[in-house]
């Protein structure tokens, strides 16, 4: 497995202070990481590095940089806050990360990356007007090793690493400082994450995802931890909850995705890094993805193997997606694998496509699977399968983007009730890649495959949300 390089900044950086708790007569001193000096200033701009404080809220309402050796760390607690309207790119500011971010929230004191508007933008989505929450109102954070110079004539870039998270309303207009080569042409919405390191590791753990314009998040080499995060109105009429392209290597797991406006996610080999796209995907639950693209063909809505890559797909839980499993002659078929899904399908429509009419995958031995609607409902503790639901693909969607309705997360809860069909019918033979080191906080806390099919297990791990 690769050692996370930023294992060892952390060992010669890191400052340890109180945060006791008291076992009896036993206290405990719990350590909190700071990164070289801490940030002073409630405002950042340019050139930025160090330690942004538990408890304190941030701002930047211009691009800033995090240079190639240099790390920029959030404690647990932390907001940072990007000031903009994302009518233009110089109004839509972003973070530009050629050496390491480190986000470490909690699950009882998580961060947040958004904007000032966002109690706003949240009341307005709940009550199903989108046209807002769709602005892409910064520039999202993009990742490579910085330019080729004289004075470093090979840069190395930088890990990411980002946990308990909430990531939201990113995706305004790329400029001239966005590569050419990625955001064409300029003006095209940004994503909220672009990771392209081949070197590296990017982990997303625990975190939520939301309103992003356009993907999500794209991929563009590295070593991959997705894992047991909450997807949510991304994409308003194209893109993926997660765009996975060529020298990206690892686990995509535990992973909720709701109502995606294609994918939730696309793994295709496009690219050419020469190191092969190889994504392990399973025990994620994708629920009405891919009714918003504005494509007539058949382009997705679940997991799409696409263009020479290959990987795994296993437990899924697939409910009511505009197309199921998608696995294209186009992609490494010899060495795409899945089984043990479980698909759900309101109507005859839906149910067509549980293995997608354009590609080449079949039905398999271990999979939960009818060719009659409505059969093998995943029983959800709180959400009503059967409501919601598009006869028409793509969906109509108007200008001011208020239909179709976007089925969100909300208060409902997607863990399976004890009569699932879903319980004890995982595979008990798929396994973790783990291409990124296990290292506790400051690294992967990968979860295996489980035993039950989706994100939920009934035992009380997989995702936590």
């Amino acid at each position: 497995m690769k050692r996370l390089t930023i294992i060892l900044n952390l060992a010669v950086s890191i400052m340890l202070f109180s945060a006791c708790h008291k076992t009896g007569n036993l206290r405990i001193s719990q350590p909190v990481v700071q990164v070289g000096s801490i940030i002073t200033s409630d405002t950042l701009n340019g050139n930025v590095k160090g330690t942004l404080l538990s408890g304190k809220t941030y701002y930047f309402a211009s691009n800033i940089t995090v240079n190639g050796g240099d790390t920029l760390l959030m404690q647990a607690g932390t907001k940072l806050i990007a000031l903009g309207n994302g009518l233009t790119y110089q109004t839509a500011p972003e973070i530009f990360v050629h050496g390491t971010f480190i986000s470490l929230g909690t699950q009882a004191n998580p961060n947040y990356i958004t904007v000032s508007s966002a109690a706003q933008l949240h009341t307005q989505a709940n009550a199903q007007n989108y046209t807002n929450v769709f602005q892409g109102w910064w520039g999202g954070i993009f990742c490579t090793p910085g330019a080729v110079t004289a004075e470093d004539p090979n840069p190395a870039g930088g890990d990411v690493i980002i946990k308990w998270t909430h990531l939201e309303f990113a995706g305004g207009p790329s400029g001239p400082d966005d590569n050419a080569t990625v955001y064409s042409p300029v003006g095209s919405p940004r994503w909220t994450i672009y990771f392209g390191n081949i070197t590296k590791n990017f982990i997303l753990e625990d975190s939520w995802v939301f309103g992003s314009r356009d993907d999500a998040m794209r991929i563009a080499g590295g070593h991959v931890d997705i894992m047991r995060n909450t997807y949510e109105l991304c994409g308003v009429a194209a893109g993926e909850a997660c765009n996975i392209k060529s020298g990206s290597v690892g686990d995509v797991g535990y992973n909720m995705v709701i109502g995606a406006a294609t994918n939730a996610f696309k793994i295709s080999d496009a690219g050419s890094t020469g190191t092969q796209c190889n994504i392990n995907c399973y025990n994620n639950t994708l629920v009405n993805c891919g009714f918003r693209q504005n494509s007539t063909s058949g382009h997705g809505g679940s997991i799409d193997f696409e263009k020479s890559a290959k990987g795994n797909a296993y437990n899924n839980m697939i409910v009511n997606c505009a197309i199921g499993l998608r696995v294209l002659s186009s992609a490494d078929v010899a060495n795409v694998h899945y089984n043990n899904q479980l698909f759900y399908g309101y109507n005859a429509t839906l149910v067509k496509e549980f293995y997608a009419a354009d590609g080449i995958g079949k039905v398999q031995a271990a999979d939960i699977y009818s060719a009659t609607e409505q059969q093998n409902n995943p029983m959800f503790y709180g959400f009503d399968v059967n409501a919601y639901n598009y006869t028409q693909y793509p969906a109509p969607v108007t200008a001011d983007n208020q239909t179709p309705v976007i089925v969100m997360v909300g208060t409902s809860s997607f863990r399976p009730q004890a009569t699932s069909p879903a319980l004890g019918k995982a595979s008990t033979t798929a396994a973790s890649y783990n291409t990124v080191t296990t290292t506790g906080n400051y690294g992967a806390n990968i979860t295996a495959p489980g035993k039950d099919i989706g994100a939920y297990q009934n035992d009380g791990t997989g995702n936590q949300h």
